[in-house]
């Protein structure tokens, strides 16, 4: 019997099937220390404990995004090591702020498959929850990915394909404990643009631009645990490692920083697409569109619903052709929810 771990296939899949993902992850300063040292991340409140603080938090949260990788990178050997693409994401939610010392961990439910017509991959549909050390939800997003199956001649499974919002409303958003942005510090934070500043159907091009490396990817990967074989192997796509897409994710919400400083906690995510591959030496530059606006019951806190788009090159504000499909330069589509003072 082997004692290795070939990972999962298209047809060892079922829907129902719960998978609790190793390995626990007690996290740390270093993982701000690297998360901000992989992208030019700069939003007060996940770099100072003083201003989090006055913003009615404990300390200093890690970034949402890197605890996003934390747990996304524990569902990797049991949900995507054999996949060709990561294809979406929808109703995720921040449900808590996670604080260096919190332990996480991830579990995953499988809610729907669909074989494709071609009987060599599959769509596979999965739930996954981010636990820390108190058994407490602290994300959970649905994302869907296709995989490869490991012998065509495998019947196909019925297809499943679960009922999804297309967009989280303000209701379903969770604010933290305490977070109140009343003596919120324009100054320190590095903008003046507060929520009552912008309006839906604003675009705002972020100028900035990082040309993707090599060892930083790798680097990063591995910081998050991320097995992929896309990610390492560059005989499994001989064409170049691919750049794992949360890593295009972090790079363009850090860009967004120029522009969007105040959209300070991440705490929805509608949608996602990852439209085009990115390989290591394409620059990735960023704009933002206002999609919706929302008001909270917390003091000073508004929501924004924004679209963050990520480009290697191209005009900004162009997105899709007449073909309604998305033009080649473009890397990353994702909606999303944040909070910002009033």
């Amino acid at each position: 019997m082997s004692k290795t771990n070939a990972g999962l296939f298209f047809e060892d899949y079922s829907v129902g099937q719960v998978i609790d993902h190793a390995v626990p992850r007690t996290v740390s300063g270093g993982e701000r220390a690297l998360y901000h040292a992989l992208y030019p991340a700069r939003h007060a409140l996940y770099s100072s404990d003083q201003f989090a603080q006055e913003c009615g938090l404990p300390a200093s949260p890690i970034d949402d995004l890197a605890a996003f990788h934390v747990v996304f990178g524990k569902t990797v050997p049991d949900v995507s090591l054999n996949a060709v693409a990561n294809l979406g994401y929808a109703e995720g939610r921040w449900h808590r702020p996670v604080y260096p010392g919190d332990t996480l961990r991830s579990r995953s439910e499988v809610i729907g498959l669909k074989q494709n017509s071609n009987g060599k991959t599959g769509v596979v549909y999965v739930r996954t929850t981010g636990l820390n050390q108190r058994d407490e939800t602290v994300m959970d997003y649905v994302r869907w990915v296709m995989v490869r199956k490991a012998n065509v001649e495998a019947p196909a499974p019925d297809t499943t394909l679960p009922d999804l919002k297309k967009v989280l409303s303000a209701e379903d958003l969770v604010i933290p404990e305490g977070l109140d942005f009343s003596n919120y510090d324009f100054t320190l934070a590095g903008e003046p643009h507060r929520w009552g500043d912008y309006e839906i159907g604003e675009t705002i091009d972020h100028v900035d631009g990082v040309t993707i490396e090599e060892a930083e990817h790798m680097m990063a990967t591995r910081l998050w645990q991320n097995t992929a074989k896309v990610h390492f192997d560059l005989t499994t796509r001989p064409d170049g490692r691919l750049i794992y897409g949360g890593h295009v994710i972090s790079m363009a919400r850090a860009l967004s920083f120029n522009g969007l400083a105040n959209a300070q906690m991440i705490v929805g995510l509608n949608g996602g697409a990852h439209a085009n591959p990115c390989f290591a030496g394409d620059t990735v530059k960023a704009w933002t569109e206002v999609l919706d606006k929302a008001d909270t019951a917390a003091p000073g806190v508004g929501a924004i619903r924004l679209r963050l788009v990520a480009t290697k090159g191209g005009e900004p504000f162009t997105l899709r052709g007449d073909d309604g499909k998305y033009l080649p330069h473009v890397l990353l589509d994702l909606d999303y929810w944040a909070l910002m003072p009033q």
